[in-house]
């Protein structure tokens, strides 16, 4: 979710409910070397609260330092990253790296707990392939170096996002006798009816949505509603997915500048406008635009095409 969940999306998802923020994953390498793009990911207005700064990275000793350096902008619990599959941060001993070397992962989790007084939660997956799916044994071994919850993602490393997840690992971690933390699951949850049917049948204390979310920040009210309701609330409006398309590019430009915030923003225009009518060449004509200016402009064009039905 790097690029993705900057403060910009933050907020949008959390006035559209969601509970609990994450900021997109920092580098320990980064911040030992106190690199500017590392400690702006880390930082937060106090509306986004609760929310937790994720870390990464292939070294304990830097991991260290790194949840130090995080401790300072004073976030609500430190998150480690076990389960990015990139092959830039595996590569290089990060992220879903770690579930090929269990002890080195228990290691690093303790000595990340003991580093701070925060809480510290833990991301990641069933294991490195098909073969290795360890993450009952993986979730127990964490929990015993002091975490405080841990998010599963339904995915082994090989599969990367190919394939669906699979939920019964995340169940049979939830109901290991052993485990006392949340459990929270993640993984393919793109409406409140699979949210709803996930939690009821493997009884996770949460849902974690990521990709789900992209373009998609209503998700999380169509999710309460359908939670504490029963509700299956309408998708939102054109008017008001051109509203927020606009609040998301004025936010962005606020805070990484028009060029940047172009390039980055065309992630989310596939989502901001799936449903509408012949919007594909508008939004070919957004993921081109030179500047914010013009995406703007394309906006009101769409603003005159209709939902279908």
């Amino acid at each position: 979710m790097e690029d993705i969940t900057d403060a910009s999306f933050r907020t949008i998802c959390k006035e559209y409910g969601a509970d609990v923020l994450v900021t997109e994953f920092v580098s320990s390498e980064g911040l030992v070397y106190d690199a500017e793009k590392s400690r702006e990911k880390m930082k937060f207005g106090e509306e986004e609260r609760p929310i937790g700064i994720q870390i990464f990275g292939p070294n304990i000793e830097s991991m260290v330092i790194a949840t130090k350096k995080a401790a300072l902008y004073n976030p609500d619990f430190i998150d480690i990253n076990f389960g990015c599959p990139v092959r830039k941060v595996v590569n290089k001993g990060g992220g879903a790296a770690l579930l090929n070397d269990l002890p080195k992962m228990v290691k690093m989790t303790a000595a990340v707990v003991q580093a701070t007084e925060l809480p510290v939660t833990v991301k990641t997956r069933l294991g490195w392939n098909e073969q290795s799916k360890n993450i009952v044994d993986i979730a127990e071994q964490l929990q015993d170096q002091g975490i405080r919850a841990i998010s599963i993602h339904g995915r082994t490393r090989s599969q990367l996002y190919g394939g669906q997840a699979d939920w019964t690992l995340i169940g049979a971690v939830k109901n290991n006798p052993r485990m006392k933390i949340p459990v929270i699951g993640n993984g393919d949850i793109t409406s409140a009816l699979i949210a709803k049917e996930m939690k009821d049948r493997y009884g996770v204390d949460g849902l974690m949505i990521g990709r789900g979310s992209i373009g998609n920040p209503w998700i999380f009210r169509e999710i309460k509603a359908y939670f504490e309701k029963g509700e299956l609330i309408p998708p939102p409006s054109l008017e008001e997915r051109l509203r927020t398309a606009r609040l998301h590019i004025e936010r962005a430009r606020l805070i990484k500048g028009d060029m940047r915030a172009n390039f980055e923003l065309r992630k989310f225009y596939s989502g901001y406008f799936r449903g509408i009518h012949d919007v594909k060449k508008y939004r070919m004509k957004m993921v081109m635009a030179k500047s914010l200016e013009e995406v703007e402009e394309i906006l009101m064009e769409v603003g005159g095409l209709k939902t279908e039905d």
